[in-house]
């Protein structure tokens, strides 16, 4: 793409100490993210029933997902019956993590689950080259109890085990999922943004309807899939 839009040109010494002030407001956020994550870490957690979910070898209770782990993240992916591409926004998303064993370490394990039945699932993960491990709650009110119902929208969860018992620790949705993503942090620090009208962008900055510039999920079939 060409843009006439161009940020102004300036002298080395006025560039840096435009920088230092941003740089100023950016660890402002750095330690206020440091803050917010130690409030989650003191978060109180709630104990969950002994939900059965289908994983690619049949039917597995939650507490065995973790494989072993104490910790657990849940994307809930959205599912929509009988369609042949799901949600773009969770194809993409969940497209960006191929390499999770550094989760290991860390005494934690990271799954995708979804309403759909798990051969379809399945049969979706591979259209689209998806690396993950995926679980099915077709059978389960899990996705409903977790704030992902039937046809409902994604989130994020977050579990801890103790023994065989099973406890959510944390949860969001919508934006709150961006902070997973580094996709977005990439796109940020580009000179142009996001390039969608809702953000806050100087006059004649390149600017599309939201979402008109993230991948389909044809689009990420074509670049991860089995034809790729």
């Amino acid at each position: 793409m060409t843009s006439n839009a161009l940020p102004p040109v300036v002298d080395a010494e006025t560039w840096q100490r435009r920088l230092d002030e941003l740089r100023a407001r950016e660890k402002a956020a750095t330690r206020e993210l440091d803050a917010i994550a130690a409030q989650r870490r003191r978060l109180p957690m709630v104990e969950m029933p002994d939900y059965t979910l289908e994983g690619e070898a049949g039917p597995v209770r939650l507490a065995d997902v973790f494989e072993g782990a104490s910790q657990l993240i849940v994307y809930n992916h959205m599912w929509f019956p009988g369609k042949e591409w799901q949600c773009s926004g969770c194809t993409g998303f969940t497209s960006q993590f191929t390499r999770l064993e550094v989760l290991h370490n860390y005494d934690a394990r990271f799954v995708v689950v979804t309403q759909g039945p798990i051969d379809e699932a399945l049969a979706y993960k591979r259209r689209v080259g998806n690396q993950m491990t995926w679980y099915s709650t077709a059978n389960s009110s899990f996705g409903s109890d977790v704030g992902a119902p039937p046809g409902g929208a994604f989130a994020v969860n977050v579990f801890l085990r103790d023994g065989d018992t099973v406890y959510r620790t944390w949860h969001t949705n919508a934006r709150g999922c961006e902070q997973l993503s580094h996709t977005f942090a990439l796109i940020d620090v580009l000179p142009y943004g996001r390039q969608e009208e809702w953000q806050d962008s100087p006059e004649g900055w390149p600017q599309s309807p939201a979402y008109s510039r993230w991948a389909s999920s044809e689009d990420i079939a074509a670049f991860y899939g089995p034809e790729a």
